[in-house]
């Protein structure tokens, strides 16, 4: 499942640098943040030789931080000389700002975890199919432009961001973006959804229940008999976030109601599932190039130290290194790697993945594989298990960054 990556192909980036101006724009309104000059255009895509990347992350949901981080790594790994990089950061309000592109001020450092602020001038993209042009709005100013976009990158986890919403936009205005598109990532941040999709595809998943809005509440006693065969211990979470937020544990009935009390602040729908004995496999999956099959990294693998953690939760992934080692290349049989590699690439085309995804699956004592998720954003710092499993496959950080900008920009707009 391990394919060979063609070529990059020739760097015939302009000379011409752009003004950008690299700082949060609390109040441009001169020509620091101006265009850059004309470069050479593909007189088949319309793409200039030296595309212009916008670099978009922070958002709404409580993955907020997550997503800053993810865009410091990102953001040092973009070639400024084949790309000009506009970053663009969204508020915890929803509000769109020019943001520093220092990937420094957005790492997460001594558990300080980093945040788009708000600023006086805010972002506007293009208005019509018609129009590639990106703005700097303030109240009583006249627009200032900060020139065409030919591609997104939205580096945005969990709610209003990974699961469709902003994909949506972007396809209203006609504009090309790095990974899955409105179905495959609304899909994918629904585990209800998700799992409903790889069953009727005929890809293995562990017992659940579904909880819908106001159900437990409706009938507390009624929503736990259905739970109660799926045994113990139990996983409740909330059917639509990420980074292990809102998901409990629970080896006693007697602590249900708390942990979905937890699970639904973050989303009214909840999502039950059965405790699943086996190790914790993931495997990233990349988009192929003009039709081809997507292709499947090394799987890794998770292992906690359950002294500290019953499980892979927010504060083991992002707080406490030293409780988690991530194990790429996971110590697999090549029997099994292939299997794991051919379900994840299954389930990125169950949901019509394009892009990245990474599959999440359990690898039972007895060798059975069994899907967990999948994540239509994973976590991409240089550090995540996302990037590493590609690294471990021969392809780096810089260079898989530049191959999914390369997938996007290739793809069309539009229905495909």
């Amino acid at each position: 499942m391990n394919s060979v990556l063609p070529p990059n192909p020739a760097d015939t980036a302009s000379d011409t640098v752009s003004d950008t101006a690299p700082g949060v724009a609390a109040d441009v309104t001169t020509s620091d943040a101006a265009a850059p000059e004309a470069t050479r255009v593909d007189p088949g895509t319309g793409i200039p030789a030296r595309p212009r990347v916008m670099v978009l992350f922070g958002g709404r949901s409580g993955e907020h931080a997550i997503s800053c981080a993810t865009a410091g790594g990102v953001l040092r790994a973009l070639d400024r000389d084949r790309y000009d990089v506009l970053a663009v950061g969204i508020t915890p309000e929803g509000h769109w700002v020019l943001a520093d592109d220092d990937p420094d001020r957005w790492s997460i450092t001594e558990g300080r975890l980093p945040q788009v602020e708000d600023a006086r001038a805010h972002v506007q993209l293009p208005q019509s199919s018609s129009d590639r042009e990106v703005h700097l709005v303030a109240n009583g100013d006249v627009p200032l432009p900060l020139g065409a976009v030919d591609v997104v990158f939205p580096l945005l986890h969990g709610p209003f961001g990974e699961d469709g919403t902003l994909q949506g936009m972007l396809e209203l205005a006609d504009v090309r973006y790095v990974g899955d598109g409105v179905l495959a990532s609304a899909v994918g941040m629904d585990k209800h959804m998700m799992k409903l999709v790889f069953a009727g595809q005929g890809l293995p998943v562990g017992p659940f229940v579904v909880l819908l809005p106001g159900a437990y509440d409706r009938d507390p006693q009624g929503q736990t008999e259905r739970i109660r065969p799926l045994g113990l211990p139990l996983f409740v979470k909330p059917a639509r976030a990420g980074s292990s937020l809102g998901i409990t544990r629970v080896d006693d009935l007697a602590d249900l109601p708390a942990a979905i009390a937890e699970a639904q602040r973050h989303d009214p729908k909840v999502v039950v599932e059965a405790g699943i004995v086996g190790r914790e496999i993931e495997c990233g999956v990349l988009g192929g190039h003009h039709g081809e099959r997507a292709r499947a990294s090394l799987p890794g693998e998770i292992v906690v130290d359950h002294g500290k953690h019953t499980f892979y939760d927010f504060e083991a992934k992002y707080l406490d290194e030293a409780a988690v080692r991530l194990a790429c290349p996971a110590d697999l049989s090549d029997e099994v790697t292939q299997r794991v590699q051919e379900i994840a690439v299954q389930a990125f085309e169950a949901l019509g993945c394009e892009g990245l995804a990474r599959v999440d699956v359990f690898v039972t004592p007895d060798d059975e594989v069994v899907v967990n998720e999948i994540n239509t954003m994973p976590g991409f710092t240089p550090f995540s298990m996302y990037p590493r499993m590609w690294e471990a496959s021969g392809l780096s950080y810089p260079e898989l960054v530049d191959e999914l900008v390369r997938l996007a920009l290739e793809r069309p707009t539009g229905l495909r």
